[in-house]
């Protein structure tokens, strides 16, 4: 199979369907624009497993993917779609880098969603952009962006009851999204305790990528936690 692109964590082959592509989630950890990065075994096939779930219950709530199918442990089948070179991060509750820049306590509930977006440039630490700028780029319409909108904003909707009848708080999530051969757009890369922060509702405890980021060690046991909790799977059947 041929190497579409590969990035720190995953790895895009062509698949025997030009209108496919089979994404191969690598067990690579990384923070801070791959300046820390760590290989971790097991981690790729937990991401997969997990991404492939939660795409296939979007879809069954009615929001479009390029999910298909998975193919094994760290491999699944996507619809092959023209990515596009910005980034939606909607929070929930303050995490992260609004933190720092806002001065929020982390923790705090926010009264209604916080939608972001970034444009996709490690090079240049991944500048904000708003939907003017977008446009202004070429990148979509005004009539796409509000599509996004409406998309991000489903998707939040479905993950936090998906995540909260698994004793987990979605705390923040980074969505991508790609355009088919068709023109559509459509939610696409992964949504996993990579993309996402999860908080125990219980006991607050971290089973997301800032594990690896803090060094607070445990990293794949907290992603087998997700996968147990989201899955419905154990190790014995896996």
């Amino acid at each position: 199979m041929k190497t579409i692109a590969e990035g720190y964590t995953k790895v895009i082959l062509e698949a025997e369907n030009p209108g496919q592509i089979i994404m191969r989630f690598k067990d690579t950890a990384s923070a801070y624009h791959a300046i820390k990065r760590a290989t971790i075994a097991g981690k790729g096939a937990y991401a997969n497993r997990i991404s492939a779930r939660l795409f296939g219950l979007l879809a069954d709530a009615g929001v479009e993917n390029h999910f298909i199918k998975l193919l094994s442990d760290n491999e699944q089948l996507c619809q092959k779609t023209d990515v596009l070179p910005l980034r939606v991060i909607v929070r929930n509750i303050a995490a992260g880098s609004i933190v720092r820049r806002f001065g929020i306590e982390e923790g705090t509930a926010f009264k209604t969603p916080v939608y972001e977006m970034n444009y996709k440039s490690a090079q240049l630490d991944d500048p904000f952009m708003n939907s003017h700028m977008a446009v202004a780029m070429g990148f979509v319409s005004y009539d796409e962006m509000e599509h996004i909108s409406r998309l991000a904003h489903r998707v939040n909707e479905v993950l936090i009851k998906v995540f909260a009848d698994c004793g987990i708080n979605l705390i923040d999530f980074k969505l991508e999204f790609g355009r088919t051969a068709d023109g559509r757009l459509i939610v696409a890369d992964e949504i996993s305790p990579d993309t996402c922060r999860l908080w125990d509702k219980m006991s607050g405890q971290r089973l997301d990528k800032d594990r690896f980021r803090r060094d607070m060690g445990d990293i794949i046991e907290a992603y087998r936690e997700v996968w147990k909790r989201v899955c419905g799977e154990s190790d014995e059947n896996k």
